[in-house]
């Protein structure tokens, strides 16, 4: 039975303030609308978001479009890099990811691996696709999180592919119960 997860990568968001509360810059608002667009006829059942601002605001649009609530997993929430809730720079944070993928074990004080983010991320997608068989899903998350889960199943999804990613982003992801079948991007850049 076919499962389609569709994960979306929040919009452009500010890049100070606390990486939990902080929401979409005009550019993430009005690449919103096109998220809504590009989805509102796939025949989505069910919309789950990562508790971040910004996710959930990349999904809501959706939601309320096609008259679904908005169901929060914090499973879906970004890999934490540290004890704090402030965004590192991305100066500071490419050779974090870096090293992340030389040692999926590598891990700041109080923060989290890519073993670690992954195993918590995948085991909830796993319930998801089995909860949902048959089901059209959208997940709202983010970029490392979100290629974590992708490159569970693939291990093309790495550290380039997330290189290669945009904010937004749309993966349409097609199972066969708990195997990954097909991949097609859905977010196209002007």
């Amino acid at each position: 039975m076919k499962t389609f997860i569709y994960m979306v990568r929040h919009g452009d968001s500010p890049k100070e303030g606390n990486d939990r509360t902080r929401g979409l810059t005009e550019r993430g608002k009005l690449d919103v609308r096109r998220i809504t667009d590009i989805l509102k006829d796939e025949g989505i059942d069910t919309i789950i978001s990562s508790p971040h601002t910004r996710s959930i605001l990349t999904v809501e649009p959706l939601a309320k479009q096609i008259g679904q609530e908005i169901l929060v997993f914090d499973e879906f929430k970004e890999r934490i890099f540290s004890a704090e809730d402030k965004r590192i720079p991305d100066k500071e944070l490419l050779p974090l990811l870096e090293k992340s993928y030389v040692d999926p074990n590598f891990t700041l004080d109080g923060g989290e691996s890519n073993a670690i983010c992954q195993k918590r991320a995948v085991k909830v997608l796993k319930e998801i696709l089995y909860t949902y068989r048959g089901q059209k899903v959208v997940i709202g998350t983010h970029g490392a999180v979100m290629t974590l889960m992708m490159g569970y199943y693939d291990l093309k999804y790495d550290l380039a592919f997330l290189h290669s990613t945009s904010k937004p982003d749309i993966y349409k992801m097609e199972f066969n119960e708990q195997e990954l079948v097909e991949v097609n991007r859905l977010w196209e850049n002007y």
